[in-house]
């Protein structure tokens, strides 16, 4: 009977601390935003805490305008400057773990499986080792970069300079294919979703690439620019251009749906949430019905929103050419804060495990949260495992003088069957 006590006692331990450590863990674990728009499929939303009442954590400058989206991986932030550098810097202090210098301005960054894959203005895509920003290889020629890569299943997908499309092997970065869409810079970056590549064109065309071959299947003519990049969700491609907004069949291009945003020169992407498309313009900042189109309510946010929005668990943010930053509700458009930055803001606010990220044209990275203070991963995987093993202690402690006490019983009290067990 002693031996079954301690293996039941045992057991119930080992729960014990397997459901501690997941409670200590778990509310810091957090989806990592990797690359522009969150995902491959550029959907501009994911799950996680919101930033409600934010606080300054920290403010680093960088000494050169910023107008790329930063990615942010494991407690670490990535961002690319017009100062021609790569920066890397704790999520949790901004101090800078390492910066790397290209030859020309460097375009949003994307983050997968420990490398950092960037576009520059000095014609090169490069990789780089996100941990010690050590450069791992470059595919040059290809023109001024604007283009923000997406990282699937091994391959680097980019636009570049001259209309092209390139994919490249991630691992080495030689040239799998390239397609040409047109005659000038590639602004739209692509959207990687069920083995095919969208992608806009400076000529107005929405373009579906064959991800493997770089084959065309179709396009769509808008015929104004395209400087936005597309999000693909449930089998729908939405996407902005010069004043309008259009949704398509994503596997034959078909026109399902357009709304007239207002406003020209377009360059904000959309966010796509609980069936809800948010998208801005140099006029207003929308929030329509995915499905069909129809507005669900508008926010006139100052300067107009250019910046792509984030949508993170009911919390939509912007920013404006006002040097505001806006948290609104995402089912009522209701403002619930606003932060004002010392520069325009040029890049798409960030927000990963409670904070959000925000970077001004002149070089000012901000980091701000719910808390007054935030630790890294690691640090909050060290104090878990600190609680975890005070517990073990006590509970061995506890078996152990559980044992001395049965041993010291008489032989009458042992024929007793103990009735419990307690922790």
């Amino acid at each position: 009977m002693r031996i079954r006590l301690k293996r039941f006692c045992s057991v119930v331990v080992l729960f014990c601390l397997i459901f501690i450590s997941s409670l200590v863990l778990l509310p810091f674990a957090s989806a990592d935003w990797p690359m522009f728009r969150a995902d491959p499929s550029h959907s501009g939303g994911e799950t996680g805490n919101p930033v409600i009442t934010p606080a300054l954590l920290w403010k680093y400058t960088s000494g050169g305008p910023i107008g790329s989206s930063p990615a942010v991986v494991d407690g670490v932030i990535y961002i690319g400057s017009w100062n021609d550098n790569v920066y890397a810097l704790e999520t949790a202090n901004g101090t800078k773990i390492w910066n790397y210098t290209t030859n020309g301005g460097v375009s949003d960054p994307a983050v997968v499986d420990g490398v950092l894959y960037v576009g520059a203005l000095d014609d090169n895509i490069y990789a780089l080792n996100a941990s010690t920003g050590t450069k791992l290889w470059n595919y040059p020629k290809v023109g001024w970069v604007y283009s923000t890569p997406a990282v699937v299943n091994g391959v680097v997908y980019i636009g570049s300079d001259f209309g092209y499309v390139y994919a490249l092997n991630a691992t080495n970065g030689a040239k799998l294919w390239n397609h040409k869409i047109g005659s000038y810079d590639v602004y739209s970056s692509p959207a990687v979703v069920n083995g095919v590549v969208y992608i806009g064109s400076y000529e107005g065309y929405v373009y579906a690439l064959n991800a493997s071959s770089g084959t065309k299947i179709w396009n769509y003519t808008i015929n104004r620019w395209v400087f936005s990049s597309p999000a693909v969700v449930n089998g729908v491609v939405y996407i902005a251009s010069n004043g309008d907004f259009y949704a398509l069949n994503a596997t034959n291009g078909a026109k399902l749906w357009d709304y007239y945003i207002g406003g020209t020169d377009v360059i904000s992407s959309p966010a796509v949430a609980n069936g809800v498309v948010y998208i801005g313009s140099n006029i207003d900042f929308y929030a329509l019905n995915a499905t069909n189109g129809a507005k669900l309510w508008n926010y006139p946010a100052g300067g107009g929103v250019d910046i792509s929005p984030a949508v993170i668990n009911g919390v939509v943010y912007i920013s404006n050419y006002d040097n505001i930053t806006y948290a609104l509700n995402a089912s009522s458009g209701a403002k619930l804060w606003s932060y004002a930055t010392d520069s325009r803001v040029y890049s798409s606010p960030v927000v990963v495990n409670g904070t959000i990220f925000l970077i001004s044209y002149n070089g000012n990275i901000y980091a701000l949260s719910s808390s007054t203070s935030i630790l890294s991963i690691s640090q909050y995987a060290i104090y878990g495992l600190a609680i975890v093993v005070v517990v073990a202690v006590v509970a061995v402690a506890f078996l152990l003088k559980k044992n001395r006490r049965n041993l010291n019983q008489t032989p009458e009290k042992l024929t007793t069957p103990s009735k419990s067990c307690s922790l």
